[in-house]
């Protein structure tokens, strides 16, 4: 016997109104004014809803220390970063510093280890790593990120990048052009993602790497996502059909014409969502002291707006090209601000565009001074936002 309910011409509703009959018939109306609060939320689910919006997501905001590192290692600002509010920090990998006079060219795993045992929840990111078989295996990348998962699940992202000459010609014995490099990151990242999930040995074949009868024992406990790095829109393709998520730099408008289109196009040819890939950008620059941040980055790292020098394996070379730059070069590339509302404002500019995580690489006099700035304004601002 199948049940029906009433014609309702008969009882003076429209026909096929089903909805406002049982509503008149079984809810309470004067009780339902008593349920605001759910009718709110259930007006904001259905708007983010409809508009394909990642309940959980919102704009990150990140710190690259790198250029934070004293002589012993001891990462003081690890605890106020969390205490701030950042999301994520970030060290960089490299084997010779991009300046000769930068002496802190640390091996990064074991400090990702120690900042993840001086933390309690902040993600510590590589920004990047290189595993297109030069000082890095791809399999030996999927070591590390397992080894580390496993001791602090949840904790990490995985940022890679197709490297520079300076940190891998010599591991290489060659510097292959861009096509290739690109092409072997994009396999290692395919033997990376394999080596996680693969619950037996198998054989790898790739044009750049073989392996037989390989198997990751030590897994993470928890996806690691990866970040692609991509610094031209032929890269961010790259990055869009290899990556979990994109990472990348330059200016609002390189991003927003030519960097994140290239990604979104990547990605939907390789049928992926979009919308639950993360964009994030670095961006560097200094707050408080402008002429003493100048000569920071002129120390460390003013070599690499000259883009030659990315194939340039000699650090000392970098860094005395470097200071050939001007201060007005440097404060044309570098976001220097006296006070927060100026970075407040270029980091709603990059949110405006799309960018779904931003990575400040600080080069402040007083790195403690940024923090707290970060903590008291520019979190805060982007939390009400």
């Amino acid at each position: 016997m199948i049940l029906r309910p009433p014609p309702l011409t008969r009882l003076g509703y429209p026909r096929y109104h089903y909805m406002r009959y049982f509503r008149d018939k079984y809810i309470d109306l004067t009780r339902w004014r008593e349920f605001w609060w759910l009718r709110k939320f259930l007006i904001f689910l259905a708007f983010y809803i409809l508009r394909g919006v990642d309940l959980a997501r919102k704009f990150l905001i990140g710190v690259d220390t790198s250029f934070w590192m004293d002589e012993k290692y001891r990462m003081d600002f690890l605890k106020p970063c969390e205490k701030a509010g950042f999301d994520s920090v970030w060290f960089g990998d490299h084997f010779l510093p991009w300046h000769h006079s930068f002496k802190h060219s640390f091996y990064v795993w074991p400090v990702m280890a120690a900042a993840a045992e001086r933390t309690k929840k902040i993600c510590i990111g590589v920004d990047v790593t290189v595993p297109i078989g030069g000082r890095y295996h791809p399999a030996i990348i999927a070591q590390a990120m397992g080894t580390l998962d496993s001791m602090y699940p949840g904790r990490f992202c995985l940022g890679v990048g197709s490297g520079e000459a300076m940190s891998e010609k010599r591991f290489m014995g060659r510097w292959p052009p861009w096509k290739e490099r690109i092409e072997r990151l994009a396999e290692a990242v395919e033997l990376i993602k394999q080596l996680f999930i693969s619950e037996d040995f198998f054989d790898f074949n790739g044009r750049y790497f073989t392996m037989e009868k390989v198997f990751l024992y030590v897994k993470p406990k928890k996806k690691v996502p990866i970040y692609f790095s991509a610094g031209g829109p032929k890269a961010a393709v790259y990055a869009g059909k290899y990556g979990d998520h994109l990472i990348t730099y330059g200016t609002v408008e390189k991003c927003r014409d030519e960097i994140f289109p290239a990604f979104e196009k990547g990605a939907t040819e390789a049928g992926k969502d979009v919308k639950k890939m993360e964009k994030a950008v670095l961006i560097a620059g200094g707050l408080g002291n402008i002429e003493g941040a100048i000569k920071k980055i002129r120390r460390y790292h003013a070599g690499t707006l000259i883009p030659e020098n990315f194939n340039e394996p000699d650090p000392r070379k970098i860094e005395e090209t470097g200071q050939r730059v001007t201060d007005e070069e440097i404060l044309q590339n570098y976001y220097l601000f006296k006070k927060a509302e100026g970075l407040i404002d270029i980091m709603d500019k990059f949110r405006k565009i799309g960018t779904t995580h931003l990575i400040f690489t600080d080069f402040s006099v007083n790195p403690l001074r940024t923090i707290k700035i970060f903590a008291q304004e520019v979190i805060p601002y982007f939390r009400k936002s």
